[in-house]
């Protein structure tokens, strides 16, 4: 992370991550790898729009890339279902995973989600247990699995392809287990305060960092990545240079261990001892 301070209050950022022009990954796919290769389906029940998945080269390193899909207008937001993915996305995105730890390629998960959709036919199929298969086999994978945060990062959605081995956020990017209106909703019985939730959530890639979460944050120019898609793009491209030669480096059984050990020290807590009362 470079010399930069992020300003804005986690609202403003939610804004941010929020506007239409906001660059998604048909946007960065691209701008960061040299070849891409889309694959779909699951191989079990069809295929999922909200999850994009294939074989890409970054410089000469041939990885597997899968990320959710979000769009710029009503259309693009029905077709992939404004960023919720079905099972068959969530098990599209396993099926590829194993594929790339078959043939040794490193997996790069991009993040850009609300949630996993909640509808009566994803809980038909098992929305569930393909989120915690993904977040179980995610876990033992044995090649490096890499993480981005490009926007939302909402709940069990995001945490499905967000077993890894670093994680990385755009600065303005958010990371919660609820919307903050859903957080609104439960805690006030009130949506309307949004932006007191937001506000008090502790959601940004900051805090991530601060609680183990995330490791690195990638800046976005000053205004938001859609001011300069060529300069995010460059951020990140960077940094996946250097972290997967970094983690391809490492022995299979080190790069477990460490995965291992991040995901249990999340969520860390002391707890005080109760005094005494004495009569």
């Amino acid at each position: 992370m470079d010399n930069y301070a992020n300003t804005l209050t986690p609202w403003e950022r939610l804004e941010l991550i929020r506007n239409k022009a906001r660059p998604t990954i048909n946007d960065y796919i691209s701008m960061i790898f040299d070849e891409f290769y889309e694959l779909h389906g699951d191989r079990l029940y069809g295929d999922d729009a909200a999850i994009l998945g294939g074989l890409a080269m970054l410089d000469n390193r041939p990885v597997t890339v899968i990320s959710h899909v979000k769009g710029r207008n009503i259309n693009e937001n029905k077709k992939c279902n404004f960023a919720m993915p079905h099972p068959e996305g969530y098990r599209k995105a396993l099926r590829l995973a194993r594929q790339a730890e078959k043939f040794h390629r490193p997996v790069i998960c991009f993040i850009d989600t609300p949630g996993a959709f909640c509808g009566i036919e994803a809980e038909e199929r098992g929305q569930g247990e393909a989120i915690a298969r993904n977040i179980c086999e995610f876990m033992t994978l044995k090649t490096p699995v890499i993480s981005i945060v490009l926007g939302e990062a909402g709940s069990g959605g995001a945490l499905a392809i967000g077993v890894c081995d670093e994680m990385a956020m755009l600065s303005n990017a958010l990371y919660s287990v609820i919307s903050p209106r859903g957080f609104a909703s439960i805690l006030w019985k009130d949506a309307s305060r949004e932006k007191d939730a937001c506000n008090m959530m502790k959601i940004t890639a900051e805090d991530m960092l601060r609680l183990g979460i995330a490791e690195y944050i990638i800046n976005e120019p000053i205004g938001g990545a859609h001011t300069d898609l060529c300069k995010t793009a460059e951020n990140i491209k960077e940094y996946l240079l250097n972290v997967t030669a970094e983690k391809s480096k490492k022995s299979i059984d080190v790069l477990l261990n460490e995965r291992y050990t991040k995901f249990r020290k999340i969520g860390e807590f002391e707890e005080a001892q109760k005094s005494v009362l004495k009569d």
